[in-house]
């Protein structure tokens, strides 16, 4: 197997835990404009960015106008609302500091908007423990489309075969692959083994990938 010589990693749901306030965030704005999906079904498209998540919601398309007010009132939402109150799931940051200590790149690799991105990382105490990200606003189509992934690695100067992913969702496990990049699946993003088939291995949260780092890098 070719040495990993870096680690992509997903942001909500994987080093934070934040997929719940996002449904929430999302729920809120959609209720504004008389859109009401359900939060069980908005929930289920955490991981997937606006482009995904208002098509197939309201039937809005991504070009449309309101499109982008919808978004923009959900990332007011989020960020005024519930972006402080959230927290890291344990461990995150000292699974950032011990891939450094490996001198492995580490990517962010998210859905997230660019402002979203930004200040997800500023709560979880991250920053400074990221040689580089992508969001949401750098490509053309989210999770699980590969573009992100794609994106990561030309930034990251990485190969397919020799980064990794960790994500939490369907999506992530999806992208990777259509990327030529293996996925690692956490389940604190909620969702069950079977829906992150695909993945090369399925841990429960990135405490448990820390303790076993030394299998996949």
């Amino acid at each position: 197997m070719t040495r990993r010589r870096g680690v992509l990693l997903d942001v909500d749901g994987t080093l934070l835990d934040s997929n719940h306030a996002h449904a929430r965030a999302w729920e809120e704005a959609l209720a504004k404009e008389g859109f009401a999906p359900g939060f069980d079904r908005i929930r289920r498209l955490i991981g997937m960015g606006g482009d995904k998540v208002i098509p197939l919601l309201t039937g809005i398309p991504d070009e449309d106008p309101r499109a982008e007010r919808l978004k923009k009132s959900r990332g007011q939402i989020f960020r005024a609302k519930y972006l402080p109150r959230l927290r890291p799931f344990p461990v995150a940051r000292a699974l950032l500091m011990e891939l450094g200590r490996r001198r492995l790149v580490r990517v962010v690799a998210s859905s997230a908007t660019a402002d979203d991105l930004t200040a997800l990382l500023e709560q979880g105490g991250f920053t400074d423990q990221l040689d580089t990200t992508v969001s949401g606003d750098d490509v053309d189509r989210s999770k699980p489309d590969p573009d992100i992934v794609a994106t990561a690695l030309e930034r990251a100067q990485l190969r397919p075969d020799e980064a990794v992913l960790v994500g939490d969702t369907p999506y992530d496990v999806a992208a990777a692959r259509r990327a030529g990049v293996d996925a690692i699946a956490v389940r604190s993003g909620g969702w069950s083994d079977e829906e992150l088939e695909g993945a090369i291995v399925i841990v429960d949260d990135v405490a448990a990938l820390h303790a076993r780092l030394g299998e996949f890098v």
